[in-house]
C-alpha cells in the first residue's frame, strides 16, 4: 500500500482533500493519512468541518496553532519534518496557499519525499499576499502539479515548470460541493435565520488587507450598511473579521442595523446553504469566486485582484472596492449581472482524475 499524507491546515484545505480521502480509501493500493497542522484551530474553522465532510479524525495533529508567518511556517516544517522521520510517507499532497502549504512542500523536498500541489499554478501577480509567496514557492519544488484551470497551466508553464509535470484535473471545491449537495439543501439555513431565500447579500471577509486596519474596513462597513437598505446583508465573520469589528468599534455599528445579520463562522453545509440561495455574495474569498462561477450566482470580490481570473473572465465575478460597490450592487438588484459559465473540468470528478494521477505516477 502506498501512504499518502494528505495536509490541512485551514477550512478550505479540509474541504479541497474530503474528496481525495474518500477517493484514496476506496482504492486497493492506497493508504491515505490526514495530517492536521493547526495552523487554524477554532472548531468552527476546523474540526466541524470534518463532521460535515464525512471524514475521521486527522491521524497526526502537530498543533502549530497561530504565530507570525515565519514562526507558523518554521514550526509547521520542525514538527512535520520529525514526523516524516518517525512515519515516512510514500507521497504527500499539500492543498492550496496556507503557510503550512509551503512548509510542508519544502520538508517533502528536502527529504526526497515526492510532493504533489493540489490546486497549482493560481496567480494573483501581487506579492504583497503572502499566499502569493507560498503558492510560488510550492510550485517551484513539487514534483506534480494538479491544476484547476488553463490559466494556471500558461501561468507555470511561462515560469518554466516542465510540462510533464503538470496536469489539469479540474476545481476540486466542485466536488465536494456536490458531495454534500443533498444536506446543503436540506441545511435551509436562510430560513433558519428569518431571510427570503434569493432576497438577501451574504458576506465574508478576512483578508487582513480588508480587515486589519480601520482605514480599510470602516469603508467596507459604511458599504455595507448602505447595502443593507436594498437588501439584508447576512455577515459571516471570519474570527479575524470578528476581532477587527470590535478593535475599531464597528461591531456595534453593524448589529444597530436592522437588516444586517452579523453571524459567527459556521460549517461547511449550512454555509454553503447560505451561499446557494444568496441573490448576491461579497467577498474576499478564493474559494468563493469558484462556487458562485459554478453555482451561477453573482460575485462581488472586494479585492485588487484574484488568483483565480477565470472566474471574472468566463463566471459570475467582479473585483470592486467599497467605493463601487453600491453601484454594482444595484445592478445585481436590477437583474443585469452577466450570466457567467462554468469553466472546463469544474464538474464533480477532481478527484477521480486526481486518483488516475497518482496511480500513474507512483507506478500502482
Amino acid at each position: 500500500m502506498i501512504d499518502v499524507h494528505l495536509i490541512c491546515a485551514a477550512r478550505p484545505n479540509f474541504m479541497k482533500v474530503a474528496p481525495l480521502y474518500h477517493a484514496l480509501a476506496e482504492t486497493d493500493w492506497a493508504q491515505p493519512t490526514l495530517i492536521h497542522t493547526g495552523q487554524h484551530y477554532d472548531r468552527n474553522m476546523s474540526d466541524a468541518i470534518l463532521e460535515d465532510l464525512g471524514i475521521p479524525l486527522p491521524d497526526h495533529h502537530l498543533g502549530i496553532g497561530s504565530g507570525s508567518h515565519a514562526e507558523q511556517t518554521g514550526n509547521v516544517m520542525i514538527a512535520y519534518e520529525k514526523l516524516c522521520t518517525e512515519t515516512r510517507p510514500d507521497w504527500i499532497v499539500v492543498v492550496g496557499d496556507v503557510n503550512s502549504t509551503a512548509a510542508c512542500a519544502q520538508v517533502g523536498a528536502k527529504l526526497l519525499i515526492p510532493v504533489i500541489h493540489l490546486e497549482a499554478g493560481l496567480r494573483s501577480r501581487d506579492r504583497r499576499m503572502p499566499e502569493e509567496i507560498n503558492r510560488l514557492i510550492t510550485d517551484v519544488i513539487a514534483d506534480v502539479l494538479w491544476t484547476p484551470s488553463e490559466d494556471a497551466d500558461e501561468n507555470l508553464l511561462k515560469e518554466g515548470v516542465a510540462s510533464d509535470k503538470i496536469e489539469l484535473i479540474g476545481n476540486i471545491m466542485i466536488d465536494s460541493f456536490e458531495m454534500l449537495r443533498d444536506r446543503i439543501e436540506q441545511a435551509r439555513s436562510a430560513e433558519t435565520l428569518g431571510v427570503a431565500p434569493g432576497g438577501y447579500a451574504l458576506v465574508t471577509l478576512h483578508r487582513p488587507s480588508n480587515v486589519d486596519s480601520r482605514e480599510t474596513l470602516e469603508p467596507i462597513v459604511d458599504a455595507l450598511i448602505g447595502a443593507a437598505a436594498e437588501l439584508p446583508v447576512v455577515f459571516v465573520a471570519h474570527p479575524r473579521t470578528m476581532k477587527g469589528l470590535e478593535r475599531f468599534g464597528l461591531k456595534d455599528k453593524l448589529e444597530a442595523h436592522d437588516n444586517v445579520l452579523l453571524q459567527e463562522p459556521i460549517p461547511y453545509a449550512r454555509f454553503m446553504s447560505l451561499v446557494t440561495t444568496a441573490q448576491v455574495v461579497i467577498t474576499d474569498s478564493g474559494g468563493l469566486q469558484e462556487e458562485t462561477t459554478y453555482l451561477g450566482i453573482p460575485c462581488l470580490t472586494l479585492r485588487e485582484n484574484t488568483e483565480r481570473p477565470v472566474t471574472v473572465t468566463l463566471g459570475t465575478n467582479e473585483l470592486i472596492d467599497a467605493d463601487s460597490l453600491s453601484e454594482r450592487l444595484a445592478i445585481v438588484v436590477a437583474g443585469n449581472w452577466k450570466t457567467g459559465a462554468r469553466p472546463p473540468l469544474w464538474d464533480g470528478q477532481t478527484a477521480a482524475r486526481a486518483v488516475e494521477s497518482l496511480k500513474r505516477r507512483a507506478g500502482a
